[in-house]
């Protein structure tokens, strides 16, 4: 086997470094030179979340207060809604409260139907249909007890009829009446 002259191991030292360079290059400093720039990408966006999240929490105090605010609210309303665990016992306290307001507007209750409770977005409408007789100043009078009362009613449908042609005082009023409950919970859920 040959020996090397020094000019060719110098030069294949130099092959060798130059070699060496070229990797270190691409999979050391390239990479790095990328990462950098990356990053100096995202550095704008990443501050404009961080100065989102910090004025957020410089709302917190308001945030917090509204919240009270709301509970408040939530919990005074939630006062008017019909008690009872189920649909049935708020229908008889729908009935009790619409009978005493039928009475202190001097009409007469003819007939009362307990309708079948409709959900509506968390809530449950208990409505009941209730036929009274009287004059225009009694119904009116009615209808603005009901929507007056305590309890959270509304009037869904109203229907007038003269009782006779001869009697222009006497009408007959229909009146479909819900109130709301606030559904009990599921048993086994949390």
């Amino acid at each position: 086997m040959p020996i090397l002259r020094r000019r060719e191991r110098t030069l294949i030292g130099l092959a060798l470094a130059g070699l060496l360079l070229v990797a270190l290059y691409f999979y050391v400093v390239e990479p790095l030179v990328n990462r950098a720039r990356d990053l100096t990408e995202l550095a704008p966006a990443r501050e404009a979340t961080l100065e989102s999240r910090r004025r957020l929490v410089a709302q917190r105090a308001r945030l917090t207060e509204e919240l009270a605010e709301a509970t408040l609210a939530v919990e005074k309303q939630a006062a008017r809604l019909l008690s009872g665990p189920t649909a049935p016992l708020a229908a008889s306290e729908l009935q009790k409260v619409v009978k005493d307001v039928a009475a202190g507007a001097n009409v007469e209750v003819r007939s009362e139907r307990v309708m079948p409770p409709v959900d509506r977005a968390g809530l449950q409408e208990v409505p009941i249909e209730l036929t009274v007789a009287g004059g225009i100043r009694e119904t009116v009078a009615l209808l603005y007890q009901i929507e007056h009362t305590p309890r959270l009613l509304t009037v869904k449908e109203v229907k007038v009829r003269v009782v006779g042609v001869g009697q222009p005082r006497g009408l007959l009023t229909t009146l479909i009446v819900a109130g709301y409950l606030l559904p009990a919970p599921a048993a086994g859920s949390n």
